[in-house]
Formats: C-alpha cells, sequence, structure tokens
C-alpha cells in the first residue's frame, strides 16, 4: 500500500481517541447507541483506537443489579450489536461492562476490533473503601480460575496480562487496566510497560469530588512519564447516578507526561477527545533509557506473564492525514509566556551558577569577554554580570573587549559600547586591524598588498587575532576566557577552529541554541532582570542581523555584507532541526513532517528576532534548510565538537559536549539521511 508524506501514520504516529458517552442506567441498549456514535465519529476522524468508560455498556453506578441475570444478558447483547458494528468501523474498540464468567462476576474492558473479539481484561484491584463497595458486586482478576473464555462460540483470551498489537503498526501496542489500577504503587500497566505497550489505556468511571481533577492529572502524567508510554484515561460523565456520588466525565490523553488532550468536565452531551500518539518518540526514548531495559530483566516473572494478541486494521495509509496535534515551532522555548518566563530564569541560574562553581573551584576571580554587539556575546555577558553579583564581586572584574576588524559596522560597534556601559563592566576597545594586517603580511596575502580578497583565510585571520587576545589577556590579567559560541552555531560547524566561537576557557553558551538566547535577551530587556535601563541597548540588538562581520560591505553600513542565516539557513528552522535529530533521533523525513506540520500555514506570534521573523515555510524550504543541516551536522563538523572546552548542559533537548549527550566520529558520512531526505516530495 502505498503511503503519503503528509499522512500522520506513515510517520508512526497513531491517532487515539476517548469516548465520553452520556449513559441511562442499566439500559445497555441505550449505551450501545450512544457508544457506536462516538465510535463512527472516531473512525470517520481517522483514529485507530477509541476507549469508552468503566462499565460503559450498563452504567458504573448500577450497586447490585449487577447481580440481575436480566441486565447481564441484556450488556452480552449490546456487546453482539458493537461487534457486528465493529467489521464496518477501521478502528479497535474498548468498551466496558460486567461478564460473568465461571459463576464469578467481572468488572471488565472487552477489546473488540474487525467483528470479533479480541480479548478480555478483568479488573485486578477492587477498591471497597469511602464511597466504593466493588468487592460487594465483583471479583478480582486474580480469583478467575482460566485464562480463556467462549464468547459467542469463539475462544477469547481472559486476564490482566493481555497485551494488542496492530500488526501493519507495530509500534502500536497497547494493553489495558480499568480504573483503581492505576491508583495502585504498582499498577498492572507498569508491567504492560516493560512487556512492550506503548499505549496504556484506563477504563475508569471516577466520582468527581473537590480536587480529584488535579491529582489525575497528576496520576496520568507520572505514569505516562514513567512507563514512557501514552496514557488513555476514560471518566464516566452525564447519565450516572447521583445518588451519593457525582461525575465530571473528565478524560485525559497523555504522553511520557505531556498532556496532549482532556474532556470537557460536566459536559451535557457524549462527546470524543482526539490525539496524534508519537510511537516513534516513544519508542526511542525506552531505546535510549537503557535503564528501562534493567527494570524489563529485575521484573522478568511478570513480563513473562503477558500474552500478545496481535490483528490487523485498515489504516488510512492512501490518503493526507496532517496531524491533529499541535507542534510547536520552537521546541527549545515554551510556547506559554508564563512557563516560558519560568525557563528564562531557570537557563540563567544554571549558566549562572556553573560559571560561580567554575571561578570558585578555580580561584580566579576575573573573566575575559569578547563583546561583539551580537547575541551571543551579549547573552553570555549577562550571565557573567548575573555571576558576579552572586560572587559578592564588583562587574568590573569583568574584562570585556570588543575588537573592532575591517567589517565591523558603526552599528555593532556602538551596541556592544552601550552595553557594556549598562553592563557596568570594565570596558575596553582593541583595535585588531594592524595585528591582522601583519599576519596578512606575514602569509603573503593579496590583501596585505592592497587587493580586496575576502577569501577565508581573510576572515580567519580576524576570528583567530581576537581569540589571541583574548587569551593573552586571560593570562595577563589572571582570568578566564568565557566562550560565547552557542549550541545552533556547534551543530551547523559554523565556528572556526580554534578561535573564540570554538574555544575558550568556559563556555556558558554551550548548550544553549540561538532561538532560546533570543528569548533570553529579550527576557532581561522586558523584566531588569540583570541591567536596569538596558532595554533599549537589548531590543536594538535582538533586531540586527546576525552576521560575522568578517568581509567588508559596501558604501551603504546599514546592511553587512555577509548574513549568517543566507548561508546555513533560517536558525529557526535548524533549531528545529537539531532538536528532532537530536533529542529523538528521529530520520529526516519524519524531521521533514514535523516542521512542515509546525510551519506550512499556522499564524503564530511573531518570532522575538525581527531580522528573521517568518510566518511560514514551503515544504520545498524546508526540505532545502535541513538538508543543510544534515550534511553539515554528520559530514562536516564533528571534529569541531569532539574537543570543544567545558560547559553546563542546560536543556533535556540535549548537548554537543563528547563528554556528554553526543558521542560520534569525525569522520562520518551522511549517506543514510541524504539519501531518506531525498525521498521526500518536493
Amino acid at each position: 500500500m502505498t503511503k503519503r508524506f503528509f499522512n500522520l501514520y506513515t510517520h508512526h504516529f497513531a491517532r487515539v481517541a476517548v469516548a465520553i458517552p452520556r449513559c441511562r442506567i442499566a439500559d445497555p441498549a441505550f449505551n450501545v447507541e450512544q457508544t457506536l456514535a462516538l465510535a463512527r465519529q472516531a473512525a470517520g476522524e481517522g483514529a485507530v483506537l477509541v476507549a469508552f468508560p468503566e462499565l460503559g455498556l450498563s452504567a458504573y453506578s448500577c450497586d447490585d443489579l449487577f447481580h440481575q441475570r436480566a441486565l447481564l444478558d441484556a450488556c452480552l447483547d449490546g456487546l453482539a450489536k458493537i461487534i457486528e458494528a465493529s467489521k464496518s468501523l477501521p478502528l479497535a474498540l474498548v468498551v466496558g461492562m460486567p461478564l460473568k464468567v465461571n459463576h464469578q462476576l467481572f468488572n471488565c474492558a472487552v477489546v473488540v476490533a474487525g467483528g470479533r473479539v479480541l480479548g478480555v481484561v478483568p479488573k485486578s484491584f477492587l477498591p471497597n473503601y469511602g464511597e466504593f463497595y466493588e468487592s460487594r458486586q465483583f471479583s478480582a482478576a486474580d480469583c478467575a480460575a482460566v485464562d480463556q473464555i467462549d464468547l459467542f462460540g469463539a475462544t477469547v483470551a481472559f486476564g490482566p496480562a493481555l497485551l494488542f498489537e496492530v500488526e501493519n503498526l507495530p509500534l502500536l501496542r497497547f494493553h489495558v487496566e480499568i480504573c483503581e489500577d492505576v491508583w495502585v504503587p504498582i499498577p498492572p500497566s507498569s508491567f504492560a510497560a516493560m512487556a512492550g505497550a506503548t499505549v496504556l489505556v484506563n477504563l475508569s468511571a471516577s466520582n468527581v469530588v473537590v480536587g480529584k481533577s488535579g491529582y489525575r492529572h497528576q496520576l496520568v502524567s507520572q505514569q505516562s512519564a514513567r512507563c514512557l508510554a501514552a496514557y488513555l484515561y476514560t471518566s464516566a460523565g452525564r447519565g450516572e447516578s447521583t445518588t451519593d456520588m457525582a461525575w465530571d466525565g473528565q478524560s485525559l490523553i497523555y504522553e511520557k507526561g505531556d498532556l496532549l488532550a482532556e474532556s470537557e468536565r460536566f459536559s451535557d452531551d457524549s462527546h470524543v477527545i482526539f490525539a496524534d500518539v508519537d510511537l516513534d518518540r516513544l519508542s526511542n526514548e525506552r531505546m535510549h533509557a537503557t535503564t528501562f531495559a534493567q527494570s524489563v530483566r529485575r521484573h522478568a516473572g511478570e513480563v513473562s506473564k503477558f500474552r500478545l494478541v496481535r490483528f490487523t486494521l485498515e489504516l488510512p495509509l492512501q490518503q493526507d492525514l496532517p496531524l491533529a496535534r499541535t507542534v510547536e515551532r520552537f521546541p527549545y522555548v515554551p510556547a506559554d509566556a508564563a512557563r516560558r518566563d519560568e525557563r528564562c530564569l531557570e537557563v540563567y541560574n544554571i549558566q549562572v551558577q556553573a560559571l560561580i562553581q567554575r571561578l570558585s573551584s578555580s580561584g580566579i576571580k576575573k573573566v575575559v569577554i569578547g563583546v561583539s554587539g551580537g547575541l551571543d556575546s551579549t547573552h553570555a555577558l549577562l550571565v557573567c554580570a548575573r555571576a558576579m553579583d552572586r560572587l559578592g564581586l564588583p562587574r568590573t572584574n569583568i574584562l570585556a573587549y570588543t575588537m573592532p576588524g575591517f567589517a565591523t559596522s558603526e552599528r555593532t560597534l556602538q551596541q556592544a559600547n552601550d552595553l557594556m556601559a549598562v553592563v557596568g563592566c570594565s570596558a575596553q576597545l582593541i583595535d585588531i586591524r594592524p595585528s591582522c594586517i601583519q599576519m596578512l603580511k606575514d602569509l603573503g596575502h593579496p590583501y596585505s598588498e592592497g587587493k580586496p580578497d575576502y577569501d577565508i583565510t581573510f576572515e580567519n585571520v580576524q576570528a583567530g587575532e581576537r581569540t589571541n587576545h583574548l587569551f593573552r589577556l586571560a593570562n595577563f590579567h589572571n582570568a578566564i576566557v568565557i566562550g560565547t559560541g552557542d549550541l545552533s552555531e556547534l551543530a551547523l560547524g559554523w565556528c572556526t577552529y580554534g578561535v573564540g566561537d570554538h574555544m575558550s576557557h568556559y563556555n556558558v553558551n554551550a548548550s544553549v541554541p540561538k532561538t532560546l538566547i533570543s528569548y533570553l535577551v529579550r527576557w532581561v530587556a522586558e523584566t531588569g532582570a540583570v541591567v536596569e535601563n538596558g532595554a533599549e541597548v537589548l531590543l536594538k540588538i535582538l533586531d540586527t542581523e546576525i552576521s560575522p562581520e568578517l568581509v567588508p560591505g559596501g558604501a551603504n553600513d546599514s546592511k553587512p555584507a555577509q548574513s549568517t542565516q543566507d548561508v546555513i539557513g533560517p536558525y529557526e528552522l535548524q533549531d528545529f532541526n537539531l532538536y528532532y535529530t537530536l533529542r529523538f533521533g528521529f530520520k529526516p523525513s519524519k524531521v521533514a513532517f514535523l516542521s512542515w506540520s509546525a510551519w506550512h500555514d499556522r499564524e503564530q506570534g511573531k518570532w522575538p528576532n525581527a531580522a528573521s521573523a517568518r510566518n511560514q515555510y514551503a515544504l520545498a524550504e524546508i526540505k532545502k534548510n535541513l538538508g543543510i543541516f544534515l550534511w553539515r551536522f554528520f559530514k562536516t563538523s564533528q571534529f569541531k565538537r569532539s574537543c570543544v572546552p567545558n560547559g553546563p548542559k542546560v536543556g533535556n533537548g540535549g548537548s554537543l559536549s563528547p563528554r556528554g549527550d553526543w558521542r560520534a566520529p569525525s569522520d562520518s558520512e551522511a549517506t543514510v539521511w541524504m539519501d531518506d531526505l531525498n525521498n521526500i516530495p518536493d
């Protein structure tokens, strides 16, 4: 079957659903009607799995009515209708019902697909405290004497240790538990995850009391995070008995601790929530977290109890089916303003604390830093300022130097001077042009004879002279050189080997990407967190074209002759590519699909750096810039990353330190990544 690029299933996503139907107590016919209506809606939206509430065919609050044969038989009749209807539904349904097995009554989840029952899962833990009296009506799963039952003339797997796998979507392997099962110290789903379940389903009724909503969030979030899984949590809503309880219908879908979808609480109407679960992400997380495998080994006895039920579904692979989940354009930066402010404060604290430790342990009280008037050195200087404050040292212990070369613009030079003034550091200017001319003369370079030859040597002589000055100044003043190069530049190899954006005594920006640095600088401008009366200077720096300023421009100095992003691509795209390549190891085709999902037509807030802001990118642009990233990251720049100076890891997006997150050969090929990229349609 042909797979389309713009289809979420092609890229190992699975659309799942949780349904919250209105119910009537002890009226299976009505409840089945509601169930099937929502199942058809879920199928129409492209879902492959839909979960319904605990005991949804009968209603949860039947109490002793569960021991009435008429109700039990009506539930079986309702299940038969669901089985028949499932023949024309390309998804798996998980419905809750009471089921009598060998003279015992069990609270069960029944998994149905393709016109047959795939398995029946009885509830393991029956609450019998507070408002719950389930042991009065039901037997727990471990009371069962059989592991298969006869249902409508077919032999069906029965028990709590069942896994269900979609054969033509093999990363979708799900397990079902019921309500209280997840509230116990070691839920059955923990062992199921270790047995390979990537999606955990909970059929719950869960009445509501004050504060319970927040606790459900914590419970489901943590279980999905610990198990490196998606977790679908259902809940009963309108129609359950309010004799002694109330119901809010809160249902949740989490993926590794991240909330993907939540139902409307206290709704009068039946409804469905959807989420596109990234199965590839979950699989890669488990591969990366080797302690997950250690847990499997330590609990091998429990894991070995699970039985696997395989089945196929008709996946909608021949049509365009875009993602229904939000893919943030800036994965290193929280979209929510409040969380973004918290992140900025935390990043500063990490960088500052790391620098304080390095200075304290070395007994050094001064730092040397080159200030260009651009983003990276601005942020590094702000970190140094806060570190001096925390150490109780004057900011004049920051020996800041701006070193204009042949292409330094009046704008960036002025910005550097203004920035150093508002920070209150020791500010000096060293014109590197005389020493550069001497070096070029020693090399026999044409520029030393007055010829405008602006080759790579011409550029690197300037970068090298700046670095040489900084290291010698540090020697002279008993200081250390603070690096300013960022994670994005290191990923793309956009740094000259052995010079300032590559080499230093300590690099506070080592694991901070360019997109995050822009937000950090803006945060300081808006809050005055590090400097007072510096907002105007910082905002002007944010609005400056990103350029190495190593090649002289024309008569008009308003725009530099070099634009970094014209060469290596927009940082907003390249940081996106870096995050999903480094953090998850996704194939280029999936990274491109995610990038297209984020950028192709959604209007979002303007990027703070107006010089690089874009509202959208076409697939052709995404593919072109991803190609630049892949070639530079995998083929041409690892040798620079193999010898970077110390610097703190800041976020879970990863770092490129050879002592930390990224260890790779310096002479690798990029062939497999480029081949996959070339399979992306133009």
